[in-house]
């Protein structure tokens, strides 16, 4: 989450120009001095309506400026004020709460989680027992890559503590702490974590006590704070292709958004100023200026040593042509942070993406330097390849053209993912067959364990399903082949997915299993992990 802003208040630092702020003191490089038209290049080769940039340098934020538009068709434009859900970069802003806890002396890292809460259950009664709260963080836990997002992706009716509670009965993957695998299930239950120990939710000890005291005014826990308002961007897709990324730039419903159950995992939405705050927070080793001259202390120096020391290894990628410069050589996982190196520097960094907007934090502390971009497009390669631009230009590196670097590996992979499909077709047609049972026959209410129910009807000779834990996740059952359909969702920025349905020895259906159509999904879209059986009238 991926899924999927940041504000910082200027007025006693610079002055507002053209929706930038310009601030002074002192810095190792400036901005490049043509920023403004390579991102306007970028964008407008593109299609990218929108985007925020915070530059944080020696400490102090040097930028904070908005481009383009807050919504295709609209003239209001991006300031540095304009919030965006920032994804999984957010999932800093968790660790950073339980950072809090930890220097209110009300858990330490090492704590059994069921210690705090104590009807947390994992799958295996031993890793219950075993769990702690920086198990939480870390990516460690067993589970398989987004296992579980389907209780908060694309959105969902559940509770938090509910969804807890559903993690019982998810399988792990792999052996505990043995690997790592990506997930926002565990963020979820940090997020409950937090209101199990200070008797208040998420969303209101990280306003209070992360936001509020680290300047970011502007930044928003809660989807209704978000829509109230104004200044905020509307999330932007290319969905009207063979796959996602394809098509012509279209506005998203920016109401279908995560759900707020797993907020924790990125839920948080801010601006362009805010996540200048935030990076002088962090630089700071959890100090900042303060908006008045006076420094401020959100979390202490140990723990923000805790927040930045790697607890896990991860994968190092191997990236193809001009891209395999920025390849890191080692990769690491610490609490809510990507710990590698680039060009020989240290680096701290996260991608966040949900639903029509990604964001990008990254940071390279012993330059005291840090970034931070918002986008509220899908088109990650403008982002990424302007953020790495920039920290070039800090860096003293000849320039590169990033943004055509990541255009190459992302044309490569969607080519890869249209070729596939076109195989899969094939396939189909060669051995098609007729369904098994009557169409009527596979109708019915089924459950998977952790998901819960679903519900498929008959409807004008055939078939309709809806996800019932998911708001709008309904749509028409197409026949592929055999006994496997397609979905066609009444939403069609929901990931199609095939439902193979098995039968037993009495000619009935004996479970349903799911896969995603796109071999290019997004793999919060955890439909293979699903295993649906029949409900017992």
């Amino acid at each position: 989450m991926a899924g999927h802003g940041f504000p910082l208040r200027l007025s006693l630092l610079g002055s507002m120009l053209s929706g930038a702020a310009l601030l002074s003191g002192a810095a190792f490089a400036a901005p490049p001095a043509d920023l403004d038209a390579r991102v306007d290049a970028a964008m407008k080769a593109h299609g990218v309506p929108g985007l925020a940039i915070a530059i944080v340098e020696d400490g102090k934020p040097v930028l904070a400026k908005g481009y383009g538009v807050r919504r295709l068709g609209a003239p209001e434009r991006v300031d540095a004020d304009t919030i965006f859900p920032t994804g999984s970069t957010g999932k800093a802003i968790t660790a950073a709460a339980l950072a809090v806890l930890v220097d209110d002396g009300k858990l330490a890292w090492d704590d059994k989680v069921i210690d705090h809460i104590p009807w947390f259950r994992m799958y295996d009664p031993w890793v219950t027992n075993e769990m702690t709260v920086r198990d939480l963080l870390v990516h460690r836990s067993g589970l398989g890559l987004g296992a579980g997002d389907l209780m908060f992706v694309p959105t969902s009716s559940r509770s938090r503590a509910d969804t807890v509670r559903a993690l019982r009965h998810i399988k792990p993957a792999t052996s505990f702490r043995s690997g790592y695998a990506y997930d926002n299930l565990l963020y979820a239950v940090a997020g409950q974590l937090i209101e199990e120990v200070s008797g208040k939710t998420w969303e209101v000890f990280v306003r209070e006590r992360v936001l509020k005291p680290a300047g970011m005014d502007s930044s928003v826990t809660e989807q209704a704070a978000r829509f109230a308002n104004p200044n905020r961007a509307w999330p932007h897709a290319r969905t009207s292709g063979a796959v996602r990324g394809m098509g012509e730039q279209a506005v998203l419903d920016e109401r279908k958004t995560l759900g707020d159950n797993g907020a924790p995992a990125g839920g948080l939405s801010s601006s362009a100023n805010d996540l200048a705050h935030w990076l002088e927070v962090q630089l700071g080793k959890g100090t900042w200026a303060g908006a008045d001259g006076k420094p401020v202390r959100v979390f202490s120096e140990a723990q923000s040593k805790q927040m930045w020391t790697p607890a896990v290894l991860t994968p190092t990628p191997t990236w193809p042509g001009k891209l395999a410069e920025a390849a890191p050589k080692f990769s690491a996982y610490a609490l809510g942070w990507n710990v590698r190196d680039y060009r020989g520097e240290k680096m701290l960094d996260h991608g966040g993406a949900i639903f029509g907007v990604q964001a990008y934090v990254a940071m390279i502390p012993e330059r005291n330097f840090g970034i931070a971009l918002l986008m509220n497009a899908e088109d990650v390669q403008v982002m990424r390849g302007v953020a790495l631009e920039i920290i070039d230009h800090e860096l003293g590196r000849p320039k590169s053209d990033w943004v055509a670097a990541f255009d190459e590996f992302i044309d490569a992979r969607i080519d890869g993912g249209l070729k596939a499909l076109d195989a899969s077709a094939k396939t189909r047609v060669a051995s098609s067959g007729k369904a098994s049972l009557p169409i009527p026959q596979y109708a019915g209410r089924y459950s998977d364990p952790w998901y819960g129910p679903m519900d498929i009807k008959q409807d004008r000779g055939g078939l309709r399903v809806d996800f019932t834990r998911t708001p709008g996740m309904t749509g028409r059952l197409e026949h592929s082949q055999h006994d496997t359909f397609r979905t066609v969702w009444d939403d069609p920025t929901i990931e199609p997915a095939y439902l193979t349905f098995a039968l037993g020895a009495e000619g009935k259906v004996d479970r349903i299993t799911l896969k995603a159509v796109s071999p290019i999904a997004d793999f919060s879209y955890d439909y293979q992990d699903l295993l649906f059986t029949p409900v017992k009238q």
